[in-house]
C-alpha cells in the first residue's frame, strides 16, 4: 500500500525570536531546549512535516476512475448502469440495506429522508444539541422543528433519558447522530421510537464502517444518511451524499425528492412530470466514481487507523486530567474525530476552571506542533438561526408549529460542559500512514504534562481574563 504523506504549506516556521511568556510564566531559557515547552522557547516536540498528513490520499486508480466518467454517463438519470448506481448497489451491499439512494451531499441525504417520510409543517425532530449544524438544519429544511436533546458524556451521542424528556405531542421523529464516528445507543432509542410510534433517521456523515450489536450504523432506523464531504472517512472529490434504507416504499420516494419529484426508471422516457415537491440532489457520476475508487482501500485504511489511534490513545491514557475517547461494549469506533476531555482537578491543578485549562493546553500543545482544535463553539441551540427563531422568517416554522419556545427548550448541560473541557484531534489520524504522527502527537501531549507547573500559571491568566 502506498502512504502519501503532505508537507504543510501553511504551518508557519518555528519562530526566530522567543516568544514572550504570559504573565506569570517562567523566564525565557537562554538556549532551546527540548524539555522546555516551546510557547517559552524549547525545540517543538513535532516535525513540521508531521503536523498536517494528506487526506483524502489520492492515488492513479482515483484519478483514473474521474477520467473515466468523462467518457460518460455525466449524470445519474440515465439508463442502463452508472457510477452512481455501482456506488449505490455497493454501499447498500455495505449497510446490509436493500436500497441506497445517492445524493449531492450529506445534508441533502438527511433532508431527503425527512421529506420521504413526510415529516413537515407542524412537527418536531429531536436533534443533539452537540453535532454539526446541518443535524439541526435538515429538520428546519422541511419546516419542522428541531428540538434540541443532551448528550452522553463519554460517547458524546444522545443520552436517551433527554430525547424521553422531551418527547411530545408533535414529536414525528428522532435523528440520533453517530458523532465523531461513535455509534448512538440505538437500542434505547428504537425502543422509544416504538414506543412513541417516531421514525429514526440516523445521522451517520462521520461514522462509516462503525457497528453496533454488530449491525453497521445506518441500517439501524428507518433510513440512515451518509456524508462524502472530502473530509470524511469516506470521501469523495467535494461533496456528496448517500441515503440507505430497507424501506422500498421510502427509497422511492427518496428517488422523486432527489430529483424534481420527477420518476426516473430506466428503460422509460422521462415525462417532465412532478409528482411530489422534489428538489435537485443528485449525485454526479464524477463524485461517485471517485468514492467507489477510494472503497477499495477503504478496509486497508480503516485497520490502519484502529490501530494507529488505538496505540495513540493508550499512551496518552495514563496522563491525569485528561480523558480519552473509549468504545462502549457492543460497538466498534470509526475514529473520525478523537474528543479529549480535560480535568483540571485530577491532573493536581486546583483552583483552575476546566475552560482555562483547556484553553491553556490549546495554546501550548499548538506550539509543540501538536494540531488540536475545538469541534463546536456552543450547542446548536445557541446558533442564531435555532435561538433567534430566524428559519424562514416571521419566527417560522415554530410559530406555525403552534411552539412556546421555552416550554420545548432544553438546558442541555453535558452539552456545554463538554463543549468547554475538550479539545479534539481532527483529519491528521485519517491518513493511513499517520502512525509516526500521532507517535509525536503523543511525545507532544506527554511533554506538556511534563510542564504541568507551567501549564497551571498560564491557566491562570485564563481565568482571570
Amino acid at each position: 500500500m502506498t502512504v502519501n504523506v503532505t508537507t504543510p504549506t501553511n504551518t508557519p516556521a518555528t519562530p526566530t525570536t522567543t516568544p514572550t511568556p504570559p504573565t506569570g510564566a517562567p523566564a525565557t531559557p537562554a538556549k532551546r531546549s527540548r524539555d522546555a515547552l516551546a510557547v517559552f522557547g524549547g525545540a517543538p516536540a513535532v516535525p513540521r512535516r508531521l503536523r498536517s498528513l494528506e487526506w483524502p490520499v489520492i492515488t492513479d486508480a482515483d484519478r483514473q476512475a474521474v477520467l473515466a466518467t468523462l467518457d460518460g454517463p455525466l449524470v445519474s438519470n440515465v439508463n442502463g448502469e452508472s457510477p452512481v448506481s455501482r456506488l449505490e448497489q455497493t454501499w447498500a451491499a455495505r449497510c446490509g440495506v436493500d436500497w441506497c439512494v445517492g445524493t449531492s451531499n450529506g445534508t441533502t441525504a438527511l433532508t431527503t429522508a425527512l421529506a420521504a417520510l413526510d415529516i413537515g409543517p407542524g412537527d418536531e425532530v429531536i436533534v443533539p444539541a452537540l453535532s454539526f449544524i446541518a443535524s439541526g438544519l435538515a429538520p428546519l429544511h422541511q419546516m419542522a422543528v428541531p428540538v434540541f436533546a443532551d448528550i452522553d458524556p463519554v460517547t458524546f451521542t444522545l443520552d436517551p433519558e433527554s430525547v424521553r424528556s422531551l418527547i411530545g405531542p408533535r414529536t414525528a421523529a428522532i435523528l440520533p447522530v453517530h458523532l465523531h464516528g461513535h455509534p448512538a445507543p440505538m437500542d434505547d432509542l428504537l425502543a422509544l421510537a416504538r414506543r412513541h410510534r417516531l421514525a429514526v433517521v440516523e445521522d451517520a456523515a462521520q461514522a462509516h464502517g462503525a457497528l453496533y450489536r454488530g449491525r453497521p450504523v445506518g441500517s439501524l432506523g428507518d433510513a440512515g444518511a451518509f456524508s462524502l464531504q472530502v473530509t470524511k472517512n469516506l470521501p469523495t472529490c467535494g461533496e456528496g451524499g448517500l441515503l440507505v434504507t430497507d424501506d422500498a416504499e421510502l427509497a422511492r420516494k427518496a428517488r422523486l425528492v432527489r430529483q424534481f419529484g420527477e420518476v426516473i426508471e430506466a428503460g422509460k422516457d422521462r415525462d417532465y412530470v412532478s409528482y411530489r415537491l422534489g428538489w435537485n440532489s443528485k449525485l454526479s457520476s464524477v463524485q461517485a466514481a471517485f468514492t467507489l475508487s477510494q472503497l477499495d482501500r477503504f478496509d486497508g485504511y480503516e485497520a490502519a487507523r484502529e490501530e494507529q489511534v488505538t496505540r495513540f490513545l493508550g499512551r496518552l491514557a495514563g496522563l491525569p486530567g485528561l480523558t480519552v475517547p473509549t468504545v462502549a461494549e457492543g460497538s466498534t469506533h470509526a475514529w473520525h474525530i478523537l474528543r479529549f476531555r480535560l480535568d483540571p482537578a485530577a491532573a493536581g491543578l486546583d483552583g483552575i476552571t476546566p475552560g482555562a485549562f483547556r484553553a491553556a493546553l490549546h495554546r501550548l500543545l499548538r506550539a509543540e506542533g501538536v494540531p488540536m482544535s475545538r469541534y463546536q463553539l456552543m450547542p446548536l441551540s445557541d446558533q442564531k438561526v435555532f435561538a433567534e427563531r430566524l428559519g424562514f422568517g416571521n419566527g417560522q416554522p415554530w410559530a406555525a408549529a403552534g411552539d412556546d419556545g421555552p416550554a420545548r427548550a432544553v438546558a442541555a448541560p453535558v452539552t456545554r460542559q463538554v463543549i468547554d473541557d475538550s479539545l479534539t484531534l481532527q483529519k491528521r489520524h485519517l491518513n493511513p500512514g499517520a502512525g509516526p504522527a500521532l507517535d509525536a502527537y503523543a511525545d507532544g501531549f506527554e511533554k506538556v504534562w511534563n510542564n504541568l507547573p507551567d501549564v497551571l500559571r498560564l491557566a491562570r491568566g485564563y481565568s482571570n481574563e
